[in-house]
């Protein structure tokens, strides 16, 4: 997976000569100065939020990729800012909410196709609670929301395969309770 990104240079990123890669690597190497480039995952942070009623939010996404599935509020962490204050700012810029708790879940790494180059994502999941659930707003980037029983989330109507294995993860491994009144 990672050679398939390492293969798209042309040139080297520090001393501009053409690419000599050393071959067979997962990582972007220039034979000519030695200059190495990873290809580390971007990272992103999504919650399934919890109102007093048990439901949780879902989105529906407005853009590509995978346009008018369902997702979790959430977004990709800024350079400095914890998973646990991404979470928190994504859902506030996502759907004015703001989070009472937020938990750690799990992590799965995601492919992420954006105009025409898909990223390596590692998306990390929390659980969290609100006690505002009529404070919700849907901005450009989400087509609509709505608050909705946990059973009646289907596997193949999220966009992601890290969604996907989440909500998989939550309903078999975690066991959740309903969350406090």
């Amino acid at each position: 997976m990672i050679a398939e990104y390492a293969d798209k240079y042309r040139f080297c990123p520090r001393c501009g000569k053409p690419v000599a890669k050393a071959p067979d690597r997962p990582v972007f190497k220039c034979l000519h100065c030695d200059f190495v480039l990873y290809f580390n995952p971007a990272v992103a942070a999504a919650a399934l939020i919890f109102n007093p009623q048990g439901q949780i939010l879902v989105i529906r996404r407005a853009q590509n990729p995978a346009q008018d599935k369902l997702a979790f509020p959430g977004g990709f962490i800024d350079a400095g800012e914890t998973a646990e204050e991404a979470v928190r700012r994504e859902v506030r810029e996502e759907v004015g909410l703001n989070l009472d708790q937020v938990d750690y879940l799990c992590s799965f790494p995601n492919r992420y196709p954006y105009q025409g180059v898909t990223y390596l994502v590692l998306d990390f999941f929390f659980i969290a609670r609100t006690r505002e659930p009529g404070n919700i707003a849907a901005p450009g980037e989400v087509r609509g929301l709505f608050w909705t029983s946990p059973e009646s989330i289907q596997l193949d109507d999220l966009a992601f395969s890290s969604l996907k294995k989440t909500w998989s993860y939550y309903q078999t491994v975690w066991r959740p309770q309903p969350p406090p009144g």
